[in-house]
C-alpha cells in the first residue's frame, strides 16, 4: 500500500476510472451483441434499429477516451458491414 497522500489518491482515482471504463467497454459489448443477434437471427429491421445505438455507443467510448479513434471505427465498421450484408 502507498504511504505518500498523492499516491494514495492516485489509487483511488485510477480505480474510478477503470470502473468507469470496465462499465462502458462492459455497455459496447451488449450493444455489438444484439446486433449480431439480430443479423444471425436475419432479421434486417431490428438490426439496423440495434446498429444505430450500437455506432452511438461506441462513438460516446471513444469521445471519453475508453476507445482508440481507430479501434472505434473498425468496431463501427465491421458490425455496418454485417448489417448491410444480410439478404
Amino acid at each position: 500500500m502507498a504511504n505518500i497522500k498523492s499516491a494514495k489518491k492516485r489509487i483511488l482515482v485510477n480505480e474510478k476510472k477503470a470502473a468507469r471504463n470496465r462499465a462502458i467497454k462492459s455497455k459496447v459489448k451488449t450493444m455489438v451483441k444484439k446486433v449480431d443477434a439480430a443479423v444471425a437471427a436475419g432479421d434486417k429491421d431490428l438490426a439496423k434499429a440495434n446498429l444505430v445505438s450500437a455506432v452511438s455507443e461506441i462513438s460516446k467510448a471513444s469521445s471519453k477516451g475508453v476507445y482508440h479513434k481507430n479501434t472505434a471505427a473498425r468496431k463501427i465498421s465491421r458490425i455496418t458491414k454485417a448489417v448491410n450484408n444480410i439478404a
